[in-house]
């Protein structure tokens, strides 16, 4: 398993990752929202944020997006889900941080467990303002 910071020519990569692990986890949400958003999470998104890649022996398999102490995003190419690669990751960002927050979907009770499972604990709840979906704010901080 290698992580390292993205490179530019990899966005695209990065993007087909996000949008089908976000067709799969987020099935509650239609489809149009999250095709809608490619544009934005290309040219904007993972611009601002500090993006680390994780691949195996070939290939890119996920990332993470950190945007100062905020996870913006975990993603793993769903091929590659269950294999440690999103523990890798979480791992590897929090040797870097004191302290991580997240938002996640409340009815996406795999990534719920997960946090869980890595010692986030829940904050907070609040409403997406985009989808008008419930989401938990999620929080870690080092011991």
């Amino acid at each position: 398993m290698n992580i390292r910071l993205n490179k530019k020519t990899e966005v695209n990569k990065i993007v087909e990752i996000w949008y089908e692990g976000s067709l799969i986890a987020h099935d509650f949400i239609d489809k149009n929202y999250w095709t809608s958003q490619q544009t934005e999470m290309e040219e904007k998104y993972i611009p601002m944020s500090e993006t680390y890649v994780v691949s195996n022996a070939k290939d890119i398999v996920g990332f993470v997006s950190m945007v100062n102490n905020y996870l913006a995003a975990l993603f793993i190419d769903v091929k590659h889900q269950g294999g440690g690669y999103g523990k890798g990751l979480l791992d590897f960002v929090k040797r870097q941080r004191e302290t991580i927050q997240l938002k996640v979907y409340k009815k996406n009770m795999k990534a719920v467990e997960f946090y869980l499972k890595n010692d986030f604990v829940i904050k907070g709840e609040t409403i997406d303002e985009q989808t008008s979906e419930e989401e938990y704010l999620m929080e870690w901080k080092k011991d």
